[in-house]
């Protein structure tokens, strides 16, 4: 992660590039919009567990098992072949973040290596820790170079530490950054895609922007599409103001797609379709 100059807080630097403050104000919009419906005022344990599937659904279809959602919800084993196993993990994440909300601010990089535990779900002994040198990463649909292991726990390190300072930055921001700060370094030998989304997932909630989670950016992210997404990526990577914006505006159209999904699923209710 990289800014346009040296801050006490670059996180909230970043909150200034061009057309971020734009991106922020139209994500707080459309999660209002759904948190004034009158359904999430009887009904949102409902909404929640509903975005809650959407969301692992749309992470997973980033990761290489694009199924549909009534396969998702048919579905009992999810340990038979590759695919499986990817939304297996992406719907045991989806289940472990609400646990982890009150641990991200005061130990991130815990609750990190606790998402790659749970969507790894086996005894391998780089499971739950940064990768070391030398060591595979298995993240296929995730072309940009590798950083080294020690690139990876230095920026790791810092991110941590941004996240336990706090600050001034809006919630969109810091899930942003999260999220394309761990594709650009898969600190973990798997499942790099399945954490970051789920870790944005985590800041939005914990933020307060989202608490009852019902807008998953995930269902967002696969809507606008890998080539999409992978191209907003390399803007995170490149560093620049533009590329960093526009990053930042990817999410932010992630999430309001989210919260759209979420509204679809309120009239539905409403109309006692659902």
């Amino acid at each position: 992660m990289s800014t346009t100059a040296a801050s006490a807080d670059p996180l909230a630097a970043l909150g200034s590039l061009p057309g971020v403050p734009e991106a922020v104000e139209s994500v707080r919009k459309a999660v209002d919009r759904v948190y004034g419906h009158r359904i999430m005022r009887r009904r949102s344990n409902e909404i929640t567990s509903e975005a809650a599937l959407r969301g692992a659904r749309g992470s997973a279809a980033l990761s290489g098992a694009d199924w549909a959602l009534e396969e998702v919800r048919r579905r009992t084993d999810f340990s038979g072949d590759d695919e499986a196993r990817v939304m297996g993990a992406a719907l045991r994440l989806t289940a472990e973040a609400g646990q982890l909300l009150s641990i991200w601010r005061q130990s991130p990089l815990r609750v990190l290596a606790r998402l790659h535990l749970v969507a790894a779900a086996d005894g391998d002994e780089r499971v739950g820790r940064p990768r070391q040198e030398g060591e595979a990463v298995e993240e296929p649909l995730i072309e940009l170079p590798l950083p080294s292991a020690a690139e990876a726990h230095g920026r790791l390190d810092g991110l941590a530490e941004l996240i336990i300072a706090g600050g001034s930055a809006p919630a969109l921001v810091t899930a942003a950054v999260v999220h394309g700060e761990l594709l650009a370094l898969r600190p973990f030998t798997s499942h790099n895609g399945l954490v970051a989304r789920t870790a944005e997932r985590v800041v939005l909630v914990g933020s307060g922007l989202d608490p009852k989670s019902v807008c998953a950016a995930e269902v967002g992210h696969a809507e606008l599409g890998r080539a999409a997404y992978l191209a907003a990526l390399d803007g995170y990577v490149s560093g620049t103001p533009e590329g960093m914006a526009a990053w930042i505006a990817h999410c932010g159209k992630a999430v309001e797609l989210g919260a759209r999904e979420s509204m679809a699923v309120c009239e539905a209710l409403q109309r006692g379709a659902a």
